[in-house]
C-alpha cells in the first residue's frame, strides 16, 4: 500500500517506541494521529515535531480500555483528517511481578494489564474495521512482545496479554480479509521506554546479556518493520520477532 497521504492512528504514540513509529510512518508520507492516555504535553510535542517536518499531525486523548472513548477517537480522527487507513496498537502497560509471586499478581493488576494490552487493541480494531472495510483498504499492526511467545517478561499477566495479542492478530486477519491486513511485531527488551523503566535493572541486564547480539532491540528496526507491514500487499496474520537474537520463532 502506498503510504503517501494515508492517515495512521498510533496508540501510545507519545511513548519511546510510539514516537519512532510515528516518525517512520510520517517519513513514508502518512499523516499521524498521536494517541495518548495521560501525557498530553508529550503527545502535543510529538505532533508539533512531525508538523515541523512537513507531516500533518495532531494529538488525541483516549483511554483504549473504554469503548466509548475509542469510538470518539475514531470519529475525531475522521473529522480532522477525512479518512483512516492505518491502526498501530502500541499502547501498553506493565508492572514487574515475579512469576513465583502469585500473591503479588492481584486480580486488579491482572485485569489492568489485560485490559490495556489485549482488550484495548480489540476495542480499537473493532472501531476502525467498518471504516477500513468500507474503503476496501486498511492496515493494522499490533505491537506485542517476545513475552507472548514463551513464559518470560515482566509478569505472568503481561506474558498472557501479549500471547493473546499475537493470537488476536491471527484471528483478526481472518475476520478482516481480504481488504484489511493485520500483522504483529514482537519486540524483545527495548531501552528508553516507559515499559522498560518499570523493570528491575537485573532483568534488563539479563535480557541484554542473553541476546546473541548482546544489546537491546532497536526502536528504529521495530518502526521500520511496522512501515514494511503497512506497505505489504500479501502479508497478513504474521508476527515478526525483533529481539537481537533471544527468541527463535
Amino acid at each position: 500500500m502506498d503510504l503517501r497521504n494515508t492517515v495512521a492512528v498510533v496508540t501510545g504514540g507519545n511513548g519511546g517506541l510510539g514516537q519512532r513509529i510515528c516518525h517512520a510512518l510520517a517519513a513514508a508520507g502518512a499523516h499521524i494521529a498521536v494517541v495518548y492516555a495521560r501525557s498530553a504535553v508529550e503527545a502535543e510535542g510529538v505532533a508539533s515535531v512531525l508538523r515541523s517536518h512537513g507531516a500533518e499531525a495532531a494529538a488525541f486523548p483516549c483511554d483504549v480500555t473504554q469503548p466509548a472513548q475509542v469510538q470518539h477517537l475514531v470519529d475525531n480522527v475522521i473529522e480532522r483528517f477525512g479518512r483512516l487507513d492505518i491502526l498501530i496498537n502500541d499502547a501498553a502497560y506493565n508492572k514487574a511481578i515475579p512469576f513465583g509471586d502469585l500473591d503479588g499478581l492481584t486480580i486488579a493488576e491482572w485485569s489492568k494489564i489485560l485490559d490495556v494490552n489485549l482488550t484495548g487493541p480489540m476495542h480499537c480494531i473493532k472501531a476502525v474495521a467498518p471504516i477500513m472495510q468500507k474503503q476496501e483498504r486498511g492496515r493494522i499492526v499490533n505491537i506485542a512482545s517476545v513475552a507472548g511467545l514463551g513464559p518470560t517478561g515482566s509478569s505472568i499477566a503481561y506474558a498472557v496479554s501479549k500471547a493473546g495479542l499475537i493470537h488476536l492478530t491471527k484471528c483478526m486477519a481472518v475476520a478482516l480479509a481480504p481488504h484489511v491486513l493485520v500483522n504483529c511485531v514482537a519486540p524483545g527488551l527495548i531501552e528508553g521506554t516507559r515499559a522498560t523503566a518499570n523493570l528491575p535493572r537485573s532483568q534488563i541486564e539479563r535480557a541484554t546479556s542473553s541476546a546473541l547480539l548482546k544489546k537491546p532491540a532497536d526502536k528504529d528496526d521495530i518502526a521500520d518493520q511496522v512501515v514494511a507491514m503497512c506497505r505489504a500487499e500479501t502479508m497478513t496474520g504474521q508476527t515478526v520477532v525483533i529481539d537481537s537474537g533471544r527468541m527463535f520463532h
